[in-house]
């Protein structure tokens, strides 16, 4: 027996299956979907979809409940979240077997008729699902697989691929085009290993049918922005190099985020970017997140969502800004990109998919940092505002910066981590002041305004901020340690 069979099997061996099957006989049990494909795949799966047939649904109701708890939240169309006593992984949904009619064909995952029906075969329900790989079920019963679309063979062969016709499909839900794309991301994981591709009649339906996902009907989208945002966010998270190669051959970026495409084309400087174009140097910036150097700088740090949309954003404000006077110039493409994120953000709703918005506008207003401002010279106020601080990405906004200067290479081959280094040094100068465990925390200030307002006499105003930041300032370099070493050192500055 195979080692995803073995594993399949010991499903018959669950408590809730083992009661299931003694008190109601007659039913057949099937573990349908995703997590038949990552079992068969040897990925970690943590959620579980369950079809049984020939159990009404008030009987299979009643049951569910003696043995955890159910949420009714699908009750109507026969879908159940249930949470066996004593299981510690996500909700299980369980649901009789159902079909799906697309009411009207307008593309819309919420424009369907669902019905359920106990007595309907697992294959009519199979055929419901968007792709062969997804169309399977592990009948518990008699312990053997379903497979009526050969989703067996398409994930020996790495082939996704959908059940039906593609264009037919598609048309039932158009975000299945993204969901596609989506597999085809995270199915290949470990990145740089052989993996899946979209089956060609698939893969060019989405291409021709990709701009319906800006359809409207009464002035309304028919796929939800926040939909359209999570099989985003899900594929960027994964792999952000095929997410971005995908997005782009399929037309997504086209429809979905055409700013993007400015970047293929504008040209940078050959004596630092010899590289290439602005959207090479995104694209190789990006495959830095996988180097050697990378992992050695930032250990097992997990690449988040947020600092793969910064690093594939921070530089669309080049081709808005650049000048040729000169030379080649992109004043203000920091400001500029910015702005552009920002506005992608509210239209595709971002936010709604767990993209925090504000940690990526953060890293890509301040990604020339090391640029903008001499790092020699910089206040240690400015260190700890934007690396000991937790209202702002400090470490997240490094990441981006070491990808960033990976990528910018001049024609030497070598790129230039100086000013890097200086940051970091001067990083790690104030980390040798924290206290505790905690290195990105410094010691407390030593006063407050009020202290200021008592000591000096002053009222709540802008000179009691300038106080407070000279009193920082003088208290990370150490020359004062103690509040009245401050309060004697403000007393002074404030006649002066």
């Amino acid at each position: 027996m195979n080692d995803y069979q073995k594993q399949l099997k010991a499903w018959q061996a669950k408590p809730f299956i083992k009661q299931l099957k003694k008190q109601l006989p007659q039913a057949e049990i099937f573990l349908v979907g995703g997590a038949v494909r990552d079992i068969i795949l040897g990925r970690e799966t943590k959620d579980f979809d369950f079809v049984i047939r020939n159990v009404s649904k008030k009987n299979l109701e009643k049951f569910l409940l003696k043995l955890g708890k159910v949420n009714l939240v699908g009750k109507k169309f026969g879908v159940f979240k249930f949470r066996p006593r004593g299981w510690q992984g996500e909700d299980i949904d369980i649901a009789l077997p159902r079909t799906e009619h697309s009411i009207g064909m307008t593309g819309g995952s919420r424009d369907f008729k669902i019905q359920s029906n106990a007595k309907l075969k697992i294959e009519d329900d199979l055929s419901r699902r968007d792709f062969t790989i997804n169309a399977m079920a592990w009948d518990i019963n008699q312990s053997k697989l379903i497979d009526p679309f050969n989703g067996l063979s398409d994930l020996k062969n790495k082939i996704i691929k959908t059940v039906g016709k593609a264009e037919l499909r598609f048309k039932e839900d158009y975000s299945r085009m993204l969901r596609a794309i989506r597999f085809a991301v995270q199915l290949n994981l470990p990145a740089g290993k052989a993996g899946f591709e979209i089956e060609s009649k698939t893969w060019q339906t989405i291409k021709k049918s990709i701009q319906n996902l800006n359809k409207k009907i009464n002035g309304e989208w028919v796929v939800a922005r926040e939909i359209i945002a999570k099989e985003l966010t899900k594929a960027i998270s994964a792999q952000p190099v095929l997410a971005l190669e995908l997005l782009d051959k399929s037309n997504t970026l086209k429809h979905l985020m055409p700013e993007l495409l400015k970047m293929k084309g504008c040209p940078q400087p050959k004596n630092f970017h010899s590289e290439g174009d602005v959207w090479q140097h995104t694209v190789l910036a990006l495959k830095k997140f996988n180097s050697a150097a990378f992992k050695k700088e930032f250990g097992s740090a997990r690449v988040t969502a947020e600092v793969s949309c910064g690093l594939i954003f921070h530089d669309i404000g080049k081709p808005y800004t650049i000048t040729k006077a000169d030379r080649l110039r992109f004043n203000n493409h920091d400001v500029v990109a910015t702005k552009i994120f920002k506005d992608i953000a509210e239209r595709l709703r971002l936010s709604a998919a767990g993209i925090k918005t504000e940690v990526v506008e953060n890293i890509i207003a301040k990604h020339m940092l090391p640029v903008h401002a001499k790092v020699e010279t910089m206040k240690d106020t400015t260190i700890e505002k934007y690396f000991f601080n937790e209202n702002f990405p400090g470490e997240e906004l490094l990441m981006l910066i070491f990808a960033d200067i990976s990528a910018t290479v001049p024609p030497s081959g070598k790129p230039d981590f100086t000013t890097y280094k200086k940051l970091k040094n001067r990083i790690n100068k104030l980390k040798r002041k924290s206290k505790g465990p905690d290195s990105k925390k410094l010691p407390r200030p030593l006063i407050n305004g009020h202290d200021l307002m008592k000591e000096l006499k002053l009222k709540s105003g802008p000179p009691i901020g300038k106080l407070l930041a000279i009193a920082r300032e003088t208290q990370l370099s150490g020359k004062i340690k103690t509040k009245k070493q401050a309060l004697t050192f403000l007393k002074k500055q404030n006649r002066d």
